[in-house]
C-alpha cells in the first residue's frame, strides 16, 4: 500500500483523528536497576529533565540513524546525553525529522517528538537516553529468543568479509535477529523468529548489500528437559603422581518450574563438601546445560540440589568438584527421563468463510490445537498453537487453499514435549547431521 500510495492518506488522517496525543495517554513508568517499576513516571512535558527511548536503528547512505521518541524535556543540537544502559555519554551532532527519504535538519526537539539522531556510536534498540544529571531508565523493549536457524555461506569466496559487515549492521537494527558461528563446521548460522523473517534477511543481504548466499535447510531450535526426580552420587578420582584429584557429590536432580532455566541449591551440613567448593559444583552442572544427552540441544528447567558428598584434605580442589558435577550430569540426566521439547507458535490465520473447513483441517494435520475462532465482516480469524516444525512452507499451502486470499502471522509462544515419534526422528536426524559434520 505504501509503495503504490494506495489508501495511505486515509490511514494518516485516521492516525490524526483517532489516536491519542502524547499528553492524552498514561505516562511511561520508570524502572530501577533490577527492571522493576519504581513508582515514578516520564511526564510528557518540555519542562521535565530529558528522557527518551531509542526504538529503531537504521543504517543508510548517510550513516547510522537512531530513531528516538522523546518522552520528557527538550533536546538541543550539541547537547551531551547519557545512555542509561551503557553508562556512557554521547554528544548529539545532528538531529533530523524523517519524512520517507527526505530529512529536515532540526536544532531542537521536545517531549512528544519522534526524531532521528545521526551518528550515535553505542546505542542499541531499547536503550534509554537521558539527562546526565538525572539518570533514569524507561521500560525496556522485550525481544523474544529466536526459534529457527539456517546455515549460510556466500556464493563467491571473497564475500565473507562483505557478508560479515552487512550482518553486523542488520543485527544492530533488529535485536530478534541473531548470528553465531558454528565452532565445529565454521558455518555462519542466522537465527530468527520464523521462516519469513529469515527469508527477508537473506533478501536484504542480496538486494541492499549485494551478497548472494547459499542457504541451508531451516533448523528448529529444539530443547531438552527431564521428567523424573532422581537421587544419585558421583565420585571423581584421579591419581597420577603428586597430588591427585578427588571430589564426591551426592545430589538430587528434578524437573524445575516452566521457564525457570537452571537452579542450584545446597543443603550440605557438617562440611562434607566445604562451602568454597559449592560454586564449582554449580558451575560444573550449569556448563553442561548447553548440551543435552538426547541430541545435544540446550537443557531447560532443571533443579539440582547438592545434599552430601566427600572431600580429601589434599586432593580436593574446585576443579575436581567441577569435573565431578560434569560427570554427574552425563550420568544422571538419561536416568531422569530426558525428553525433547519443541517450540510452539501462536498462529493467527485470516481466511474467507468458504475456506474455513480446509484451513482448520490443515492446521489439525499440522498437529495444531485450535484456541479461538472469530467471524468478521470479510472472513474468519482462526487462532491456534502449532509446532514450528510443521509450519515450514505454510504460506504457500494457505494461498493454495484460499485462492490467494488467506493471510497469517505467527509468534513464539512456549515449549512443549514432542510426541515420541517426532522425538525419535529429530534425534536420529541430529545424530546423522553431527556425523556428517564430523567427516568434513
Amino acid at each position: 500500500s505504501a509503495f503504490k500510495n494506495k489508501g495511505m492518506q486515509l490511514i494518516l488522517d485516521a492516525v490524526v483523528d483517532y489516536l491519542p496525543a502524547p499528553t492524552e495517554v498514561d505516562p511511561q513508568p520508570l524502572m530501577d536497576e533490577e527492571g522493576n517499576e519504581n513508582g515514578e513516571h516520564a511526564i510528557v512535558s518540555a519542562d521535565e529533565p530529558f528522557k527518551a527511548l531509542a526504538f529503531k536503528i537504521m543504517d543508510d547512505r548517510f550513516g547510522a540513524l537512531t530513531f528516538v521518541r522523546i518522552y520528557s524535556g527538550k533536546l538541543n543540537k550539541g547537547d551531551t546525553i547519557l545512555n542509561a544502559f551503557t553508562g556512557k555519554t554521547e554528544r548529539v551532532g545532528r538531529m533530523v525529522e524523517m519524512q520517507a527519504d527526505d530529512r529536515k535538519e532540526l536544532t531542537s526537539a521536545q517531549a512528544g517528538d519522534i526524531i532521528a539522531i545521526v551518528g550515535m556510536k553505542n546505542v542499541q534498540t531499547g536503550h534509554t537516553l537521558c539527562d546526565p544529571k538525572h539518570p533514569v531508565t524507561l521500560e525496556p523493549m522485550v525481544f523474544p529468543t529466536p526459534v529457527i536457524s539456517i546455515a549460510v555461506q556466500p556464493k563467491d569466496k571473497g564475500g565473507n568479509e562483505k557478508m560479515g559487515i552487512a550482518i553486523g549492521k542488520m543485527v544492530a537494527e533488529d535485536p530478534s535477529f541473531q548470528v553465531e558461528t558454528d565452532e565445529d563446521s565454521g558455518e555462519t548460522i542466522l537465527k530468527g523468529m520464523g521462516e519469513l523473517h529469515l527469508d527477508i534477511k537473506v533478501d536484504i543481504l542480496k538486494r541492499t548489500y549485494g551478497v548472494d548466499l547459499v542457504v541451508g535447510q531451516p533448523q528448529v531450535a529444539y530443547r531438552e528437559t527431564i521428567t523424573r526426580e532422581i537421587e544419585d552420587s558421583y565420585t571423581h578420582k584421579k591419581q597420577s603422581g603428586g597430588s591427585g584429584q578427588f571430589g564426591k557429590i551426592d545430589y538430587r536432580i528434578k524437573p524445575g518450574e516452566a521457564n525457570s532455566g537452571f537452579t542450584f541449591t545446597s543443603s550440605v551440613v557438617g562440611g562434607n563438601v566445604p562451602k568454597e567448593f559449592w560454586p564449582a559444583v554449580e558451575k560444573g552442572f550449569k556448563s553442561m546445560m548447553n548440551e543435552g544427552v538426547l541430541a545435544g540441544f540446550p537443557v531447560l528447567d532443571v533443579e539440582v540440589e547438592l545434599f552430601d558428598g566427600g572431600f580429601h584434605a589434599v586432593d580436593s580442589s574446585a576443579i575436581a568438584f567441577e569435573i565431578a558435577a560434569k560427570g554427574a550430569f552425563r550420568q544422571s540426566i538419561p536416568k531422569a527421563g530426558a525428553q525433547l521439547l519443541e517450540p510452539i507458535m501462536k498462529v493467527d490465520v485470516f481466511t474467507p468463510e468458504d475456506h474455513v473447513g480446509d484451513v482448520i483441517g490443515d492446521l489439525n494435520r499440522r498437529r495444531g490445537m485450535l484456541s479461538d475462532q472469530e467471524a468478521g465482516l470479510t472472513g474468519v480469524r482462526i487462532k491456534a498453537d502449532v509446532p514450528l516444525s510443521e509450519m515450514f512452507g505454510y504460506i504457500g499451502s494457505l494461498r493454495t487453499m484460499t485462492s490467494g486470499r488467506g493471510q497469517f502471522s505467527m509468534e513464539f509462544s512456549h515449549y512443549m514435549p514432542c510426541p515420541q515419534s517426532v522425538s525419535d526422528a529429530v534425534v536420529e536426524a541430529e545424530k546423522e547431521r553431527q556425523a556428517a559434520k564430523a567427516k568434513k
